[in-house]
């Protein structure tokens, strides 16, 4: 049972997501459930990153055993921690290098999905560099105590600023990216809405021709598919200076690199990640951490997979005393065990909590009723090697919704109905495995 009143709002969105196979931006907190170990290995890197250090894992799993749920899980966690988080799934248009603008199109989506506590849906880099600007404006105050339209106030921010763009300067890339911010400041303090808005399309890459950009801001250069890593570098030194955490960049769908045809392009693609993997662990980067989402098979083919680029295999293989039960969670690569029954026990429980909540009736689905039902699941066959936890959350909504809609049928009947039948005889057998046919919460 869950002692959580959960606001209607967010039980829809849940409830709705989970049923829909894809996985909820809020709420996670009230469903989450297993995963206490790989949560707090993420959140020792956290740690590092808040420190100064950066960080790069991979968390491994099939299709539907939790990869994007615990991405979910720990972005809200760092957000809570004062973290700036930017989010994308790769895609055929999305890679990390292309020659017709794959890799920046990755970069934009990323820009794009800046998100903070106070921001967690996106498109934070404007509330981002408004709170720079505001927040340095009121430490000069409280320094000089001078009041605001004072010409030594002015001044006093103005050299505060350039303390920050200095430090930014000195980085790859950073003479024109410090440039940016100062033009930034320059046309808020003027009330300049125009030149904000090109300062920010410049830095959500919207300039492609170098001649645009200079003819808009004077910046001589636009970011490119070769160098949009450098600059999410100098976003994250920035958002320090800014007075954030550090920045945690979270990439999943790395599946879509193992699917293109092109070898040649795939080889250019591992080269950008192991670029960017080298540069977290040299310490070339600074509160930054990246978090990236592949399936086993993305990674280990040595055919088409991440394995296939030598220099990415020999780092990120597994030792050879790691396996199944006996993880190391220290290690690069993050492989997820699959959630025990009793932790779907526990999960389904507080769905069906939230469900009775979210449509106002008494809860009717009893543990013993929770416990058939993961039984039955978990009995069919090939599940202890196949089962995920979508395809038993799916089943299990659209169990609840049909009660709620009938009130006159009884979960046994349709437990016992021709979709669970032919897994019933095995899952409630005398000879079935204890540990599926006895629960405790």
């Amino acid at each position: 049972m869950t002692d959580k009143k959960v606001p209607k709002r967010i039980a829809q969105t849940v409830l709705n997501s989970l049923k829909g196979g894809v996985v909820p931006r809020i709420g996670l907190p009230y469903i989450t459930v297993g995963r206490k170990s790989e949560v707090e290995a993420l959140l020792r890197d956290v740690e590092i990153i808040s420190e100064g250090g950066a960080s790069f894992r991979f968390i491994v799993g099939r299709y539907g055993s939790g990869k994007s749920f615990l991405l979910q899980t720990i972005r809200n966690y760092v957000m809570e921690r004062g973290f700036i988080v930017a989010d994308a799934d790769l895609s055929p248009e999305r890679r990390l290098h292309g020659t017709r603008g794959q890799g920046l199109a990755t970069y934009r989506e990323l820009i794009s999905n800046l998100s903070t506590k106070t921001r967690p849906e996106g498109g934070a880099l404007t509330l981002v560099l408004d709170r720079w600007i505001s927040a340095v404006q009121a430490e000069a105050m409280r320094e000089t105590g001078l009041l605001p339209g004072d010409p030594a106030l002015e001044a006093a921010t103005d050299r505060k600023i350039y303390e920050v763009t200095s430090a930014v300067s000195e980085l790859v890339h950073g003479f024109e990216f410090a440039k940016l911010l100062s033009s930034y400041y320059r046309s808020s303090v003027a009330g300049d809405d125009e030149t904000k808005a090109k300062v920010v399309r410049w830095f959500r890459a919207e300039y492609t021709l170098k001649s645009e950009a200079k003819e808009a801001l004077g910046i001589h250069m636009v970011i490119t598919d070769d160098d949009w890593y450098d600059y999410l570098k100098l976003f994250a030194a920035f958002f320090r200076m800014a007075g954030y955490t550090g920045m945690m960049i979270m990439v999943d769908e790395l599946v879509n690199i193992y699917k293109v045809p092109n070898s040649i392009t795939r080889q250019y693609n591992y080269e950008k990640l192991l670029t960017m993997y080298n540069d977290t662990l040299q310490g070339k980067a600074k509160y930054l951490g990246i978090i990236m989402g592949a399936t086993p098979q993305a990674l280990e083919d040595r055919r088409r997979g991440i394995y296939s680029y030598e220099a990415l295999r020999s780092r990120l293989s597994d030792g050879r005393f790691s396996r199944p039960g006996a993880r190391d969670l220290l290690a690069p690569v993050i492989r997820l065990e699959p959630l025990t029954a009793e932790e779907m026990l526990v999960l389904c429980e507080k769905l069906a909590e939230m469900h009775a909540g979210l449509y106002g009736y008494e809860r009717t689905v009893t543990t013993e009723d929770l416990a058939a039902f993961i039984r039955i699941e978990y009995g069919r066959i090939g599940a202890d090697q196949n089962i995920t936890p979508r395809e038993v959350i799916r089943d299990f909504i659209g169990l609840l919704d049909l009660l709620y809609q009938h009130p006159g049928m009884k979960i046994t009947a349709l437990l016992e109905s021709e979709g669970f039948s032919y897994a019933k005889s095995e899952a409630v057998s005398d000879d079935a495995d204890p540990g599926y046919t006895e629960f405790t919460l």
